[in-house]
């Protein structure tokens, strides 16, 4: 027997489905929380950069170039990490729709072979 919260999740994600399966819509979604992710390491990368500049040229050894390979790094890193979340939310959100979905036809088939 399907639960009256299993039947409001089949209507949502069938009105859903279509339009969060998208790209577009998978990155906008799931860039909120690949912000709070990558933000902290850009702000870092940054504040040494701009507050110790001559001190992270001395230790790190590394060319002034590295400073943006690093913060283009990052945003790529963002936007895999939004997009790849929203993607893996998805497909649960899927697994549990067709689960629902067979469990919803076996209880209309028993109803109609009680019948």
């Amino acid at each position: 027997m399907i639960s009256e919260k299993d039947i409001q999740f089949l209507r949502y994600w069938e009105r859903v489905r279509e339009s969060e399966n998208t790209f577009a819509s998978k990155i906008m979604r799931g860039l909120p929380m690949a912000f709070l992710f990558g933000f902290p390491i850009v702000l870092s990368v940054v504040s040494v950069r701009l507050f110790a500049a001559d001190w992270y040229m001395k230790i790190s050894q590394t060319s002034p170039g590295a400073f943006i390979t690093i913060i283009i790094a990052m945003c790529l890193i963002i936007l895999f990490y939004a997009y790849f979340r929203m993607q893996y939310k998805w497909e649960m959100n899927e697994q549990l729709y067709q689960e629902l979905k067979i469990k919803e036809n076996k209880s209309t088939q028993s109803l109609t072979n009680i019948n």
